[in-house]
């Protein structure tokens, strides 16, 4: 089963160095670090929410010209 890495690192942020998907998550130093399931939901959900704000800012850009153009058609 793949490991989220993203959301390992950002939970384990200045910890986990290295991540193996069949030997599991490494300090800088090589050793083990166990990982918390709950710790890596919550920074998946961070990260998503983070996606997704980004994403809709995006959108809104795309959806409104820029207050130039706006002026310029009054």
């Amino acid at each position: 089963m793949p490991l989220d890495h993203e959301a390992i690192y950002k939970a384990y942020a200045g910890t986990v160095v290295s991540i193996d998907d069949s030997a599991g998550a490494f300090d800088k130093d090589g050793n083990s670090v166990t990982l918390d399931q709950n710790k890596i939901d919550a920074a998946r959900t961070t990260l998503d929410a983070e996606a997704a704000a980004i994403a809709y800012q995006g959108q809104r850009k795309a959806e409104y010209p820029s207050i130039e153009d706006q002026l310029d058609d009054i």
